[in-house]
């Protein structure tokens, strides 16, 4: 927070203003640039790699591919949409890669391959407050690891357009623009994906309900323990 504070003097200025700015040389404008979308982006490329280090990866090649490439941006749409759609394809680039790469290992069943694409929780998306007791935190967390792991286990083309529609706060339209696909066919992946994950938080819910309060492990040692002192 502190760099961006430190280029405060950019809040004023749109996006476009500040495109302007980077071709100009001013390179404070493309940092602000990138903390401004950062979290959009991460997000978007999150939400096909499934996994955190890759994402982070797809968004910096994707940043400089849209420097060098900033001339290109005539502004027909907003720049998040320009830098998502770049995202999209950077990321989808490097999936078809891994995939290729996954076939070839599987025509090898001699080596010992470790799968690349393991699955990783997502890193915190906000803090918690520091009044919060730590039970409150734990629980929070999670929470929000339950819904993180059934969203990661979405199909492919519904992940993404639900990380876009609900966890970006896109429109129907802003998201088909991104994907290149119909305003149609972003409504019914968009759900299809909220029910898939209604029935799959439900049975995480129910699962919960009957494991609540598990009388096991340290709590059952410390009350046997307590009794037996005091016997």
């Amino acid at each position: 927070m502190q760099a961006l504070r430190a280029n405060s003097k950019f809040e004023q200025y749109s996006d476009a203003e500040l495109v302007n700015r980077v071709s100009a040389g001013e390179q404070g404008a493309f940092e602000f640039l990138m903390r401004r979308h950062n979290q959009t982006l991460y997000r978007t490329a999150r939400s096909i790699i499934k996994d955190d280090t890759e994402a982070e990866d797809i968004v910096q090649e994707s940043y400089l591919l849209a420097y060098r490439n900033l001339n290109q941006f005539r502004g027909d749409a907003t720049l998040s949409t320009w830098l998502t759609r770049i995202v999209v394809n950077e990321a989808n680039g490097r999936l078809r890669k891994t995939r290729r790469r996954a076939e070839i290992i599987q025509l090898i069943p001699e080596a010992d391959w470790s799968d690349s694409m393991e699955e990783s929780p997502m890193t915190d998306l906000s803090k918690e407050s520091f009044a919060d007791q730590p039970e409150q935190a734990a629980l929070r967390a999670e929470t929000r690891r339950l819904i993180e792991a059934q969203i990661d286990a979405l199909p492919e083309i519904l992940r993404i357009v639900f990380v876009l529609r609900e966890v970006e706060e896109l429109s129907v339209e802003e998201t088909a623009t991104v994907l290149g696909i119909p305003d149609a066919t972003v409504r019914s992946r968009h759900f299809r994906a909220k029910g898939i994950l209604r029935e799959a938080l439900a049975r995480d819910f129910d699962h919960a309900i009957e494991t609540a309060f598990s009388f096991d492990g340290e709590r059952c040692d410390r009350i046997v323990k307590g009794v037996l002192s005091r016997l």
